[in-house]
């Protein structure tokens, strides 16, 4: 069934869709988002998901479950120019989406404000909001609950409630009771307290299991439940009752031009007869990307090379580029350690000038070594001039805007970008590492290819977070590598330099050309260091 259909005026688009928001963190948006989307695809609909907010996790669900890649949708990372664009293009040819939000409602990067929640993405979307709350051990208190939602910001659309943690039916229909009368807005339906659906591990077991197809069972388990107690039809109307919306320029994918001006002369960009190939690690270790950073890169004419570290595949010969994503490399440092051809392939491609953007588990990759909570030390790559050691405890999360400190693959200096960081593990300085044969002296600095000698790495960029600034990252050569998982579409230009960095290696038959603003500088000792 097709709901996608544009109007008479084609400048309005018409997209069904909703919100699945939640009073708190922990109230069941994730269970309830993932039924949903397995039973409204068992109805044979085409099912588009999203997730507001910077997590990696919950989208690898959505996309187990729908077969369509999930988005995020950040107000705060991005502009809402680019929000939309992101939602009107992907949602092109679903019959509905659903839309995940985070934390609880109107949690977002301000407390005395909307920017950042949910709230502020389901106004951005115009989207009808259905708010789930848990009801145990209430009933008519549930109705002050939402009434309080409802009054805190009244440009928002609540309409229509799930409950969760249900005691029974009669339960139910007290909590529904109240809330239709006094805030006017439908309950949808309920999941009684369960114990026998359970959501594995959101981080370590996730990958491997979608992978193997073990998900499919819960999936089907959560869609037979909201079957039986969600009023699907209900919900399907609140989302096709979103008013259309209109068909924007694009901020992000804009119309192809042969060459676009950056600083110091021209990047080169969309040479469909000679794209230009990025490698990009992906496989259990490593596979947080946002698909925006992808698609960024493949819209300025780069060709995307898959490759699996951790099955020990080398760096296709034919790469351009590097781009080494997020994931859990300390999960699997010694399977990676062992892979002794891959390290010392990785660490002289770079040394000798590959671009290379690595973010968070790509930077642990190409530190000297990570060592894990039993104290065992695992090798890596070595040239990225830190040891990290995995935490406890979560040593930094939060969102984070950087401001280059000097040019490099990715910015000019002085430029911004945001993203988010979130990690258990920490960086503390150390030498460089060497390995036969590498273009890396003992002293750190590394022969270029005019015989000269290139600087130490320095600080990429400055992080700006909720309690302060921090430098964050090296930037050597045509290496880029940094904790903070920075989103291409909040700075497009970055995708733009990065491309037509590994367009001009290649064009100097892979060497590397040398690098402004990255001469004569050590390494801090302040780098590693976290925040929130």
């Amino acid at each position: 069934m097709r709901t996608n259909d544009t109007s008479e005026d084609q400048r309005l688009l018409r997209r069904p869709r909703f919100v699945l928001a939640g009073t708190n963190s922990g109230v069941g948006k994730t269970t309830f988002t993932l039924g949903l989307m397995a039973a409204l695809q068992q109805r044979r609909l085409r099912v588009q998901g999203y997730k507001a907010g910077p997590d990696y996790i919950d989208p690898s669900y959505h996309t187990a479950v729908t077969g369509r890649v999930s988005r995020n949708l950040d107000t705060w990372m991005l502009s809402k120019e680019a929000v939309m664009e992101i939602y009107l293009r992907s949602s092109a040819d679903a019959d509905v989406s659903v839309i995940e939000g985070v934390m609880g409602f109107y949690d977002g990067k301000d407390p005395k404000s909307n920017a950042g929640s949910t709230a502020e993405l389901s106004t951005v979307l115009q989207a009808p909001v259905v708010l789930i709350v848990n009801v145990g051990q209430m009933a008519r208190s549930a109705a002050a609950i939402v009434k309080g939602f409802q009054r805190l910001d009244e440009t928002v659309h609540i309409a229509g409630v799930l409950a969760n943690h249900v005691g029974s039916y009669n339960h139910f229909e007290l909590v529904k009771e109240a809330i239709e009368q006094e805030c006017t807005v439908p309950v949808f339906g309920y999941l009684p307290k369960r114990t026998d659906i359970q959501i594995p591990d959101r981080h370590l077991g996730l990958i491997p299991a979608i992978e193997r197809g073990e998900l499919r069972p819960l999936f089907d388990s959560l869609a037979d439940a909201m079957e039986q107690t969600v009023d699907l039809d209900g919900l399907l109307a609140a989302a096709r009752s979103a008013p259309d919306l209109m068909d924007r320029s694009p901020v992000l994918f804009r119309a192809p031009k042969t060459e676009v001006a950056g600083a110091g002369g021209s990047l080169h960009c969309h040479h469909a007869d000679k794209p230009i190939k990025i490698a990009i690690a992906k496989d259990t270790a490593f596979n947080f990307y946002y698909p925006e950073n992808l698609e960024l890169l493949e819209h300025y004419g780069a060709q995307l090379l898959y490759f699996s570290p951790l099955a020990g595949e080398l760096i296709p010969d034919e790469a351009d580029g590097l781009y080494l994503g997020g994931g859990f490399p300390e999960e699997f440092a010694g399977r990676l350690s062992e892979s002794q051809t891959l390290l010392e392939q990785v660490h002289h491609h770079i040394a000798e000038g590959l671009p290379t953007f690595a973010e968070c588990g790509g930077y642990m990759f190409l530190s000297q070594s990570i060592t894990d909570l039993g104290g065992n030390t695992y090798s890596m790559v070595g040239l990225v001039p830190v040891k990290v050691t995995m935490q406890p405890r979560l040593a930094a999360l939060g969102y984070r805007e950087v401001t280059a400190l000097t040019e490099s693959i990715l910015f000019e200096a002085g430029e911004k970008a945001r993203g988010h960081e979130f990690h258990y593990s920490a960086a503390e300085p150390a030498p460089f590492a060497l390995r036969r044969d590498s273009p890396v002296k003992s002293d750190g600095t590394a022969l270029t290819a005019d015989g000269s000698y290139g600087a130490n790495p320095e600080a990429a960029y400055q992080v700006t977070g909720r309690f302060g600034h921090k430098p964050d990252g090296f930037v050597w050569r045509n290496m880029v590598a940094g904790y903070t998982h920075l989103h291409f579409a909040s700075n497009p230009r970055m995708a733009r330099r990065f491309v037509a960095s590994c367009r001009d290696y290649r064009e100097n038959g892979g060497s590397v050309p040398s690098t402004p603003g990255n001469e004569g500088n050590e390494v801090s000792d302040r780098h590693g260091g976290t925040y929130d």
